[in-house]
């Protein structure tokens, strides 16, 4: 079992995230007015052992995925609270995937002005990344997170033997962003990531898990609001959500994200970086994430500029100089246009297996 301190600003105490297996069956919370909030998918044997230790008040399953992401969505939840007379020293916990725990997370900081909020991710995407930093919010039609509140969770449990249940392209989805963390900060994650022993229940999981944690959480304890080093967690990012939007999320988050790295490598590589390109094309192999329908850049290009990194001047990518060394820059449109040719094109080959 790891254990890892998040520091969470504003004057509130650092939380701990911690990562191994049984977690579900050791929980405690201090607050004895609980709402628990899932995803509809979720294994009832999850639901049914976080009640037998918390006895939430109100328990409300939500749409899965992103779908669960929406303003509608959160007025209904916070109306099941509102309705069970949850009180201002009541906690929210979230259980699920990282939509879930977006949304749960949303609803504890707007609740009474701000409720308390914990978080069990119950997948890798969401154990990496989501459930992590304080980062929560829902979607509008015109993109994605672009409502939402920076509201650190009390704790954060990762009980990785609720990995054993995902379906195998559910983890390598999951598997993004720790490869991600391996790129912009920890390079030793990036052969742990793809080993056949970063699995369920391998040898590698629950290290190579917690390491890739420490990159958030250190990012995250310097640079709580994103106002420097927290853009570079979204690398990859600025394509990944427009291809989200474009698709209508028929494109998950995690496959999106590997679509977006190896974009992001090419335009490193073009601005002068290092050609970290074989990485993102192997990440991209590993995955085997679901094909691109066609695109095109133009109808791509409106949805990256939408991206929050983007500022009076435009669109700012976070690119790298090398492995570890990442930075935010501007990148011109003849180059965007082009690197886009050649990305399309380094997908297809890769998706025919010839290679790129």
């Amino acid at each position: 079992m790891r254990r890892i301190e998040v520091g969470a600003g504003g004057g509130a105490p650092p939380y701990t995230v911690t990562v191994g297996p049984g977690l579900l069956d050791t929980l405690e919370v201090p607050q004895r007015h609980v709402a628990l909030i899932h995803p509809e998918d979720l294994p009832p044997e999850f639901v049914a052992r976080v009640q037998a230790r918390l006895r939430p008040v109100v328990t409300v399953a939500v749409p899965a995925r992103d779908d669960c992401k929406t303003l509608a969505v959160m007025a209904g939840v916070l109306s099941r609270l509102a309705a069970a007379a949850i009180p201002r020293d009541g906690a929210v916990v979230g259980l699920g995937g990282g939509a879930a725990t977006d949304l749960a997370g949303f609803v504890a900081a707007s609740y009474l002005r701000g409720v308390a909020f914990y978080t069990l991710p119950t997948t890798l995407l969401g154990m990496v990344d989501a459930a992590v930093g304080g980062k929560t919010g829902v979607n509008l039609p015109e993109g994605k997170n672009l409502v939402g509140a920076f509201w650190p969770p009390r704790a954060v449990w990762c009980d990785t033997g609720t990995l054993a249940t995902l379906p195998p392209a559910v983890f390598r989805e999951g598997a993004a962003e720790a490869f991600k963390h391996g790129l912009i900060s920890d390079p030793s994650l990036l052969p742990r990531v793809l080993d056949p022993e970063f699995r369920p229940g391998g040898a590698l999981l629950e290290g190579t898990l917690a390491d890739a944690v420490a990159v958030k959480a250190g990012v995250v304890t310097r640079d709580l609001t994103e106002q420097g080093e927290r853009a570079f967690l979204n690398f990859g990012h600025t394509l990944a959500h427009a291809l989200e939007a474009v698709t209508d999320h028929a494109i998950s988050h995690g496959e999106a994200v590997a679509y977006g790295m190896h974009y992001a490598a090419r335009l490193s590589r073009a601005q002068g970086g290092a050609d970290l390109s074989a990485h993102t094309l192997a990440f991209l192999r590993w995955q085997r994430p679901t094909p691109l329908p066609a695109l095109t850049y133009d109808a791509v290009a409106p949805y990256m500029a939408r991206d929050k990194k983007a500022d009076a001047q435009g669109v700012r990518f976070v690119l790298l100089r090398d492995l570890g060394q990442p930075y935010l820059a501007r990148v011109t449109e003849d180059v965007l246009r082009e690197e886009f040719t050649g990305w399309l094109e380094d997908v297809r080959r890769t998706q025919e297996g010839h290679g790129a």
